[in-house]
């Protein structure tokens, strides 16, 4: 796609988008107590057909994404919108309902024609948003910034697929314990099928795809609700010791014309990406490269309950892998103990190398912190 038939095509979006009709974007309500039922409320406020009996809350937006921001001073601005009005447009709303005219961010500079999200980013102290460009024909992830969000940088791209046929069509994202994670949504053009993979970054702007070619939430059988796209929301949910993520499930390839569904995925805690033996009957070791000790207790995120995982500080007489208590189990922030009691107390505010020995295990995660 060259430039020129860029701008033909968001100028045929824009087009599309300018009346209301049967195939309009819009962004609708829905509410619910515990995440899996859900009611669609009668909210009377969005005329559609001659008609406010309707959960609709805004006509003509398109991938939009929305942030719960309490730590804004302005009531109402606890919600703000986030999504492609012609181009990248924001507004803002005191209860996620009632939204206010959108304001235009033409410095942005792309199409914006995916699924867009935004967040405040404690670690920049500004915020974040992520969206798509076309470079040379192939979808680009983008990133822009602001101190308000009303006034944004132009995107910069960031990431992109690594095989030319294998676009990453969209990728929300959110922070998750000390890094930042996409669920990158790749578009495989030669089959027109969708799947939600993993990406990672330090801080948003340089990202590595985790296991490409692996979903991260695989498409169901052929003939199934989710067998032709699967599009996750922007922000998972931890509840009741699980990680929900909520996703847009199609039944058929990305340019037919398809059935859509709410849908919901869920992992274990921690349970984004593991390691673990590349052969089932082999014991495997990881050694991590120096890391900063913060905290005298080492802990761990795994699944050993067909096999053992133990662990080993480098460098350290008293916390070898002969050593280590045994972790036999299914395990979230699991203490590591040894049997000569010590712990890294000494290292604390130091580089450390761990090193983690495998068998018939899955690690998902380790810390610091203090000991109980």
């Amino acid at each position: 796609m060259t430039a020129t038939d860029e701008i033909k095509s968001k100028m045929t979006y824009c087009q599309r988008l300018s009346e209301v009709n049967e195939q309009s974007s819009a962004l609708c309500y829905a509410m619910s107590r515990d995440g899996i039922a859900w009611q669609k409320p009668d909210l009377g406020i969005t005329e559609h057909n001659g008609s406010t009996s309707n959960n609709l809350v805004k006509l003509l937006v398109h991938g939009v994404g929305i942030v719960n921001d309490p730590r804004d001073p302005d009531p109402n601005r606890r919600f703000k919108m986030f999504c492609k009005d012609g181009g990248i447009s924001v507004c803002f709303s005191p209860d996620g309902v009632h939204w206010s005219e959108l304001v235009d961010c033409p410095e942005i500079n792309v199409a914006g024609d995916t699924h867009n999200n935004a967040f405040w980013d404690e670690r920049s102290g500004r915020y974040v948003g992520i969206t798509r460009r076309w470079r040379d024909g192939y979808r680009v992830v983008a990133r822009t910034e602001s101190p308000d969000f009303v006034n944004w940088e132009e995107a910069k791209d960031v990431f992109r697929g690594i095989e030319l046929p294998r676009h990453v069509y969209a990728m929300p994202v959110f922070r998750y314990a000390n890094v930042y994670l996409g669920l990158a949504t790749i578009l495989d053009t030669r089959t027109d099928m969708v799947d939600c993979e993993l990406a990672w970054s330090p801080d948003t702007v340089h990202w590595q795809h985790v296991a490409p070619g692996k979903p991260l939430i695989p498409r169901g059988p052929e003939g199934t609700y989710d067998s032709g796209c699967i599009y996750a929301a922007a922000y998972p949910v931890i509840r009741e010791g699980q990680i929900r993520i909520y996703y847009g499930g199609n039944d058929g390839a990305h340019c037919s014309w398809r059935k859509g569904y709410f849908c919901l995925a869920t992992l274990r805690p921690d349970g984004f990406a593991g390691f673990e033996p590349v052969d089932p009957d082999a014991t495997a070791t990881i050694v991590t490269q120096p890391i900063q000790c913060v905290g005298s207790q080492l802990t761990v995120s795994a699944d050993a309950s067909g096999g053992s995982l133990r662990v080993a500080v480098l460098g350290s007489d008293d916390l070898e892998l002969d050593l280590c208590r045994t972790i036999a189990d299914d395990v979230t922030d699991h203490a590591v103990t040894w049997k000569s009691n010590a712990n890294l107390a000494t290292f604390q505010g130091q580089s450390v190398r761990l090193k983690f020995e495998l068998k018939r295990a899955r690690l998902y995660a380790f810390g610091f912190g203090p000991s109980e």
